[in-house]
Order: C-alpha cells, then sequence, then structure tokens
C-alpha cells in the first residue's frame, strides 16, 4: 500500500496530540502541543496573575520555580526593560495583587547588572507604596542577597523622600510585617534625615513602634555604646516635635475609654490600624471610623462592620455604605479592581472569611450594593464595535482552579467575563465546549469531536445564575480550534474569537493556528484569536499567524 505523505506531514491540518511540522511547538502540561511563550510575555502574566495556587496540572511550587527563572532570563536580557514593565503594570494597578510585582522587583536587584539595579532602586517607591510592600521588599531581597549600598540607599530614599507627615502616617498604619519593622529598616539604611521633624519620626520608629515615648526622648540625649571593647559615648542633638497622628497614637494606647478614641479618630484622623485592638470590637468606634475610611479598606471590613452591629436595617452606616459603593467616581479614584470586588462580594455574602473564625449575617442592600460596583469597575471598558464570538471552557478543572490565589475560581471568572462582554460588546456571541450531540465527552476526554453549545447570558443576569447556567452543560474537551470551525460551518463574520480556559488544552484534530489560517482565508481576513489563561503558565494555543 502505498504511504499517503500528505497525510503523515501535513502543516495545514494536523490533529493537536502532535505537532505541526516544521513549528516550534513543545508538549504541554495537558498532553497536547502548543507555543511556548516568551520569557517577557511569561513576566506579564507572571505580574498580573501570580502563581499562587498553580493550575489544575501543575503545582503552585513548580508554577513559582518556571516563572522565577523566565523573570531572570529577562532580567539578563534587559534588566531596564523588565523594571519598566514591572512598574507599569503595578502603577497602574492592573494585577490584583502586587506581591508579585514585588517579588520580580527583588529579582532585579539580585540579578541584575548595575543599570538594571539602580533603575530598580530609583522606582522602588512606585512599586512599593505603602509600608507593607517594603516590609514585603525586605524580605524578599533579605532571602536572596546581602544589604549592599544600593539597596540601602534605595530603603533610605524611601524615607526621606516623604513629607514628615506622611511618614507618620506610614508608621502608625503599617507598622510591621513578614517580621520587619521601620525601625529594623531605618538601622539598615541609616538615612539622614531631611528635617528636624523627620529626625522626630525615625527617632520614634527607632525606639519601638509600640512603645510610648516621652518628651525627653526628643531633646539631647547620649546613648552609651561599646565599641572594639571600648564605651563610648555618642551624643545626639534634640529633634522636632512628632506630628500631631503620632502623638495621637500615643495617646490611643493610653485610652480607657472607647470616646477618647472616637475623638481622637475624629481630630487626627487616626486609622484602624493605629486603633489598639481592644478598642475594635465596638459600635462606636467603627461608626468613625467609617466616616474617613478610604474605599479598598471599607469593603475589606464589611464583614466586621457587620458582625458588630453596625449595619443594622435603617442605620446611617448601613446607608454611608450603600452609597459609597454606588459611587463610580469613587470607585475609579480608589483604583479598586474587578477581581477584588468579586472577592469581596463572595467572601461577604457566604457570611465568614477564608481566614480566621469571624462570622456575620450579609445585609442585602450591602450585597446588592457590592454586586453593582463589580459592574462600575469596568466603567473604563470599551467595545470594540466589532463581532465578538466567547468561547467557555466549562470542564470540571474550571471549579477547582482559583485565580491569583484568591478565593474566586477560573468558572466564576470567565463567567463575570462573559457577563461584562455581552453587556459592552453590541454584537457579541457566547458558546461553551460541551460534550457532542451523540452523548459522552468528547475530545480528549471521550475521543471524538467535542460539541459546541450556544450560552444565553443577559446582561441583566446575575452572576450566580451565569455560573448555574454553565454548570449545567455537559463538559467536553476544551478545543480551541472549534470556536473557528463553528463559526465557518455557520458561515458567521466574526472579529475575535475570545477562549476562556484555565490549563492548556488539546483535544480535536487541527491545531487552533491552523483553523484560524482556514477561516481568515475564507471570511475575515484579519479576525484575531485570543486565548485567556485564567491562570499564570508557560504556554500560548496561537503563534502569530
Amino acid at each position: 500500500m502505498a504511504i499517503n505523505y500528505a497525510k503523515i506531514f501535513n502543516r495545514r491540518v494536523t490533529p493537536q496530540s502532535q505537532p505541526i511540522p516544521g513549528s516550534a511547538q513543545v508538549r504541554n502540561s495537558g498532553g497536547g502541543y502548543s507555543w511556548e511563550v516568551d520569557d517577557w510575555t511569561r513576566l506579564d502574566r507572571f505580574l498580573i496573575l501570580g502563581a499562587e495556587g498553580g493550575t489544575y496540572y501543575i503545582t503552585e511550587r513548580d508554577l513559582v520555580k518556571q516563572n522565577h527563572d523566565a523573570i531572570v532570563r529577562c532580567i539578563k536580557a534587559d534588566g531596564v526593560r523588565a523594571v519598566n514593565r514591572i512598574v507599569e503594570i503595578s502603577d497602574a494597578g492592573r494585577a490584583p495583587k502586587n506581591d508579585p510585582a514585588i517579588f520580580a522587583l527583588a529579582l532585579v536587584v539580585t540579578h541584575g547588572d548595575a543599570q538594571a539595579k539602580a533603575h530598580a532602586f530609583a522606582n522602588l517607591g512606585k512599586v512599593c507604596r505603602i509600608g507593607t510592600h517594603l516590609f514585603h521588599f525586605a524580605e524578599y531581597v533579605n532571602a536572596m542577597r546581602g544589604w549592599g549600598r544600593g539597596l540601602r540607599n534605595a530603603v533610605g530614599h524611601w524615607y526621606v523622600d516623604r513629607g514628615a507627615d506622611d511618614l507618620a502616617h506610614q508608621a502608625v498604619k503599617y507598622q510591621q510585617r513578614d517580621g520587619w519593622s521601620h525601625g529594623d529598616l531605618l538601622r539598615l539604611a541609616h538615612p539622614k534625615a531631611p528635617s528636624t521633624q523627620h529626625d522626630a519620626v525615625f527617632r520614634w520608629m527607632l525606639g519601638g513602634s509600640f512603645a510610648s515615648q516621652g518628651a525627653d526622648s526628643l531633646g539631647e540625649r547620649e546613648v552609651k555604646r561599646k565599641v572594639r571593647g571600648e564605651d563610648r559615648v555618642a551624643k545626639y542633638d534634640a529633634v522636632g516635635a512628632l506630628p500631631k497622628l503620632i502623638e495621637a497614637f500615643e495617646q490611643a494606647k493610653r485610652a480607657t475609654r472607647a470616646g477618647e478614641i472616637v475623638k481622637l479618630i475624629d481630630e487626627f484622623d487616626l486609622p484602624r490600624e493605629a486603633v489598639p485592638t481592644q478598642w475594635l470590637n465596638e459600635v462606636v468606634v467603627w461608626e468613625s471610623l467609617l466616616e474617613r475610611m478610604p474605599m479598598t479598606a471599607m469593603i475589606r471590613n464589611l464583614g466586621k462592620m457587620t458582625s458588630l452591629g453596625l449595619l443594622a436595617p435603617f442605620s446611617d452606616a448601613k446607608r454611608l455604605i450603600v452609597r459609597k459603593l454606588r459611587d463610580e467616581t469613587a470607585l475609579k479614584r480608589a483604583r479598586i479592581h474587578p477581581l477584588a470586588v468579586l472577592v469581596a462580594q463572595k467572601i461577604y455574602a457566604q457570611g465568614d472569611g477564608d481566614k480566621g473564625a469571624l462570622k456575620w449575617s450579609p445585609v442585602s442592600a450591602v450585597v446588592d450594593a457590592l454586586d453593582e460596583a463589580f459592574y462600575a469597575t469596568f466603567q473604563n471598558v470599551e467595545p470594540c464595535g466589532k463581532p465578538v464570538l466567547l468561547a467557555l471552557d466549562v470542564s470540571g478543572s474550571m471549579a477547582q482552579s482559583r485565580i491569583a490565589g484568591s478565593c474566586i475560581t477560573a468558572r466564576e471568572g470567565s463567567a463575570a467575563m462573559a457577563l461584562i462582554t455581552a453587556a459592552t460588546e453590541p454584537e457579541c456571541e457566547i458558546i461553551a465546549f460541551s460534550a457532542p450531540a451523540r452523548g459522552g465527552y468528547g475530545g480528549m476526554h471521550g475521543g471524538g469531536e467535542p460539541g459546541i453549545t450556544r450560552v444565553t447570558i443577559s446582561p441583566r443576569m446575575r452572576l450566580a445564575d451565569v455560573i448555574k447556567r454553565i454548570e449545567a452543560i455537559p463538559m467536553g474537551g476544551t478545543d480551541c480550534a472549534l470556536p473557528m470551525l463553528w463559526a465557518a460551518r455557520n458561515k458567521l463574520n466574526v472579529s475575535a474569537f475570545i477562549t476562556y480556559t484555565d490549563s492548556e488544552t488539546w483535544a480535536g484534530n487541527i491545531h487552533p493556528a491552523q483553523a484560524l489560517r482556514q477561516y481568515r482565508d475564507e471570511f475575515v481576513g484579519d479576525a484575531k484569536a485570543v486565548v485567556v489563561g485564567m491562570t499564570s503558565n508557560g504556554v500560548w494555543v496561537f503563534s502569530y499567524v
């Protein structure tokens, strides 16, 4: 029998269980073949998605290792470019968590050349915007390298470049984390105070963030030290007065009544983190805090305030919270990430936190306001105005994979994005990778070609209803070529194919890149295909075709 060479070696139609002949495809964790992403794309994925929780196929530890190696290669290739990308994504608030950016910056100051390190040091304040970020950074770099002069100077500039009042706010609000305090970092950095008031804050920090400082500590003082076995005396000049916020913090530690705490909050804008723990179960204290509480902090503390009875029916506090959550301008100004709102809504609605033993009875008006806030945070999403086809992975792994280490599953995230697309795009069709019409699972799960099921999602539907509708669809293999094949079969002119999935995929008898090329030849010449990875990994389904 003659050999059919065209069938064995075919660049136009190749099963996804095999690489496209002549391509640079590699075997992925799911068993199929895809293009390996370049290191710069992997850096972007890590900065936005992180590596918490891993994926359905890759453990968290392995995923962190893979991303670490890719980021180091980026740093070695062009460290300045790596820093610019880290700063851009972190400063724009594109990621639900800032930890990946802080970790990546720590890698630059560890593995970069002199120019890259200098650029990273100069941009430390843009990535580490608050004290907690700086403590995380200190912990990361301490595990990787020593404290050289450049690193000490950069940390010192983080303190001296701030005004004294801002520094006082950082000192009382972000006191310690990861075993680090401001005093620890000041001892390492030895910054030169630009003013007597800075000097007062530094001296207070070095005295211990939790130690009461008397007025005498701000005057001239002498400190006895041993230097090379000899007793010596170091003399320090008097410093300026402490900022009022630090004085209020010290008074709060000595307070004996809730009314004293309320007065300090009202008069000095004392933040919640500066209120002694024993007063954080007092309703009157939370009422005062709520009046000026930042949006992110308010959302994070909804469960606590509800558990104390602050959000009682017809209460002023409940009305204030609902009004704030519906303020689209405030949501935009606070740079609230949509995922953060979705996480907050899920945790609040379930009545208990993912960590700790705090429990509460959710207030329906607050749940609804969080739902509205979720939509409001997408207010800057502009429709492309062209026909869009969304394809949803409905496999079981979507209910197990977590997005960026949050309590949100890939299924919930994809359902939410489907809602947003349905609400913003005038021409949108949504489908799901389902079992074939004859039954079974199809594709890699059961053999043969998976099926496609049209999914009706209205912008007016609630997320829970969308998830139920998706869960009811019999799952099929996630064949990323099917959207193009289905559109061609139905003679649809689609400008953008968008697939939401959690892991590497393989199923079907033709690679997605080949299916897209065929679709372009017959229908829309500039059609685009995007696979949105709900978890971070090292492959992509499409190359530049």
